[in-house]
């Protein structure tokens, strides 16, 4: 790639380093935030599940709109909410004030990122471009995520509102960029039919819904009924969206690309892997915080190892791709995914960090396999005016992923503690960390049927082309009559 080619690329690259950066300096400024503004248990925990909801909830429709609206309209625009919302988080002074500031910013990202991604799926060919700028992009994704935690380390050591000050610095240097750099594209699709209004209100909805029915489940038993009754509303929402999507004649997402089962299948690989990943990381952060007493600083250096992706996905992941496959490299991911969060299971009270170790870079080399691949394989044979539609699907997936991983362990966590003392906290511990464990062996499964099927394609399409040869060899009259009828 030329070096426009590369500025482009870390730009759009920049905005998913962004978000991963962001989430992760939050997760470690809330007991900051809590203790400085006297916020309750709830209202901390909805400071960070509000960015959730915005984000799960409006992903599907955020891909979608790049495709309709422009993806450089997209992405400008939402970059430029994500920049005015996280600094107004900054002033807040107010629980509900943080709320309503990381909901929006999880909508501008919901928006934005699908965008950058649709921007490299439709601005570098198909093939080996297009694929090591999708592992560029993935291994940027994890290494925002890892290197945030220190970053929010030391940035709340000098007062939580750097945390949402920071980004606004790199917001502004990559939206300076983007201007420049980010090409003007075909006219939209919206510009030449209509936009499905009614399909973007119910699957915006349904989404909402779903996100916070998710959300709840880690709360367990307590406000089951809020929970179920948000989950059939989810539901009948979502029964409304396919009844119109199949009525218009422009709907907002085409049902066939759900049909298509390489597409499906990376999607769900995605969103058991990252479930399984974020699941187990914050089963992590517990047991290094809460029952060995570390601190915030102290738990972000020692997971830091886990960023190894974001050097091995654009190095080591590309030539494992061209060699052996992307489907065989994603097995591998998931392979190496159930032996690291295995390894972990019979933790101790008094475990050195040289015994966490192997678990901690065999998780970061799984993620380095995985997710790029996964990323390829989502958006991979997807018509041009539906990448927006694929990057928007898998980010959903993603987001989904993330919150089922946390609520699952959450809620497994608190059904495993039966006693008390520190014996009883491991012991709840040990019982969670079963979640990832089962999804990524689950997301194995799921792997190796793609594998199965990959490798079962030619096989059939050479026994068809076959059996077409020999019908026509086979009736030579046939294919004389043909001719004559075209003389």
């Amino acid at each position: 790639m030329g070096t426009r080619a590369w500025a482009l690329l870390l730009v759009l690259c920049g905005t998913i380093f962004l978000e991963g950066i962001d989430v992760a300096m939050m997760a470690v400024a809330i007991p900051s935030i809590r203790s400085d503004l006297g916020l309750t248990t709830g209202t901390a925990a909805w400071v960070m599940s509000a960015y959730v909801l915005g984000y799960a909830g409006f992903t599907l429709l955020g891909g979608r709109a790049a495709d309709l609206l422009g993806r450089r309209r997209m992405f400008l625009t939402w970059l430029t909410v994500f920049l005015l919302f996280s600094g107004l988080g900054g002033f807040a002074t107010e629980g509900w004030m943080l709320v309503a500031a990381r909901f929006v910013t999880g909508v501008s990202a919901a928006f934005m990122t699908p965008a950058a991604m649709s921007l490299i799926t439709t601005s570098y060919e198909e093939g080996p471009r297009r694929d090591k700028a999708l592992l560029v992009f993935a291994g940027t994704a994890a290494g925002g995520f890892s290197l945030g935690l220190v970053v929010g380390g030391l940035l709340t050591q000098l007062g939580w509102r750097w945390v949402f000050f920071a980004p606004v610095l790199l917001a502004g240097a990559l939206l300076i960029a983007a201007v420049r750099l980010v090409p003007a594209q075909d006219a939209p699709l919206g510009k030449r039919r209509g936009f499905d209004l009614p399909g973007a209100v119910t699957a915006a909805g349904a989404m909402l819904l779903a996100a916070y029915t998710v959300v709840r489940l880690e709360h367990g038993v307590d406000g089951w009924r809020s929970t179920v009754a948000a989950a059939l509303a989810a539901l009948l929402l979502a029964v409304v969206f396919v009844a119109a999507e199949r009525r218009t004649a422009d709907p907002l997402v085409r049902l066939g690309i759900l049909r298509t089962g390489s597409v499906v299948r990376a999607d769900l690989g995605a969103l058991l892997f990252v479930g399984a990943f974020f699941g187990f990381q914050f089963v992590v952060t517990l047991y290094l915080q809460e029952l060995r007493g570390w601190s915030s600083l102290q738990t972000a250096i020692a997971l830091v190892v886990m960023g190894c992706d974001a050097v091995l996905a654009p190095t080591l992941t590309p030539k494992l791709v061209a060699r052996f496959g992307n489907t065989r490299v994603i097995v591998g991911g998931f392979a190496a995914a159930v032996v690291a969060y295995g390894l972990f299971l019979p933790v101790g009270m008094d475990w050195s960090y040289a015994a966490m170790f192997p678990t901690l870079i065999i998780a970061g080399t799984a993620f380095a396999l995985a997710y790029g691949p996964l990323a390829i394989a989502a958006t991979d044979g997807v018509d041009a005016s539906e990448q927006g539609l694929a990057s928007g699907l898998l980010h959903t997936a993603t987001q989904f992923g993330s919150a089922i991983g946390i609520s699952a362990v959450t809620a497994v966590y608190g059904l495993a503690s039966t006693g008390s003392g520190p014996e009883a906290t491991l012991s709840a511990f040990r019982a969670a960390l079963t979640v990832p464990v089962g999804m990524a062996a689950l997301g194995l499964v799921i792997s190796a049927l793609s594998a199965r099927a990959e490798r079962r394609a030619p096989r059939r399409a050479s026994q068809v082309s076959s059996v077409s040869a020999s019908q026509t060899s086979a009736n030579p009259a046939q294919r004389s009559g043909g001719m004559a009828s075209w003389k």
